[in-house]
């Protein structure tokens, strides 16, 4: 990626906060510039988050961070800095999975992590050094949200449009929606539980010899299901194989998780699974339609998916 001014300026930051007297001069990598931009300079990672991010939820997410060590990667102090209209948190580089061998990948790390979020109370978190009276108040979690945001700017961008590459698939996705349950993404959480909001295997790193948990953004009080909504909808749209999902979900029950019963998963999964599907398959549209490209086999294979979702959710 070439740089821009937000880049170069997050390098800066990236290297004015690195540990210690050595500055790293060189070895800055864009690795990510889309609704986030993720810029690592040496052994630092600085992130801009989305734009309108809101500052006091963003504080207390890092300092839930902080309060979890062997959980969240803690950031490297709990300054919010900016850079123009976006602010920037910094962060120790880690060693993220390789996402072409997910045979490889920390499944049954991930999961346990997983569970051991799903412990922790969203109310009454304290930072380590503090009182009961700095307790943290955390935000919902970003995963019903989510699904919001994917649907309306595929709404925003194939409104009006006669190309059936994107209009039919759309009004698929959108029934497949209307299908959920009345107020599934609407409603405030019940659980109050701390989850991730948006957990899959980029959300995860080895620093210092162990797997931690990344991404702070979408942290907060939820219900703990919608953190395992990306694997279940892999494992039931056939993109995770039955041996990987028996491996993450049984690591996960075995390690105390309380997103789901052990008699029957799919109790507590099959709702915010579809939602993810829905969600997946409109985030791929959008994307389609912005870069002006037929849907590929993936995506075509994600409005399948909605179409199934449809149809058992049709009265026999």
């Amino acid at each position: 990626m070439s740089a821009t001014p937000l880049t170069e300026r997050l390098a800066e930051i990236a290297r004015a906060s690195a540990p210690g007297a050595a500055r790293p001069a060189g070895d800055v990598r864009v690795l990510k510039d889309t609704g986030v931009t993720v810029v690592r300079a040496g052994d630092v990672v600085a992130k801009a988050h989305p734009a309108g991010t809101g500052e006091a939820d963003l504080t207390a997410r890092l300092r839930a961070a902080g309060a979890l060590p062997g959980v969240l990667l803690p950031p490297l102090d709990q300054r919010v800095r900016r850079a123009g209209d976006r602010l920037v948190t910094v962060w120790p580089a880690g060693e993220p999975v390789d996402p072409a061998d997910p045979e490889a990948a920390p499944w049954e790390a991930a999961a346990e992590l997983l569970a051991r979020l799903h412990a922790v109370p969203a109310d009454g978190l304290i930072p380590p050094h503090a009182g009961p009276a700095d307790a943290l108040v955390l935000p919902p979690a970003g995963g019903p949200a989510r699904l919001l945001a994917a649907l309306a700017r595929l709404d925003d961008l194939t409104a009006g449009t006669g190309d059936g590459r994107y209009a039919a698939p759309a009004g698929v996705i959108r029934e497949a929606y209307l299908s959920l349950p009345s107020g599934v993404a609407g409603a405030r959480p019940g659980a109050g539980l701390l989850t991730h909001g948006d957990w899959h295997l980029g959300q995860i790193v080895r620093y210092q010899g162990a797997w931690l948990l990344i991404d702070v953004d979408d942290l907060g009080a939820g219900t703990p299901s919608w953190d395992l909504a990306r694997p279940a909808a892999w494992f039931a749209t056939g993109f995770l194989s039955p041996d990987l999902w028996r491996r993450f979900l049984s690591a996960y029950l075995g390690a105390g998780g309380s997103a789901v019963s052990h008699g029957d998963p799919w109790r507590e999964l099959d709702v915010p699974a579809r939602a993810l599907t829905i969600q997946l398959a409109a985030t791929a549209v959008a994307s389609a339609r912005t870069e002006g490209r037929p849907l590929d086999d993936v995506e075509q294979d994600l409005v399948s998916s909605c179409g199934r979702i449809i149809r058992a959710a049709a009265p026999q």
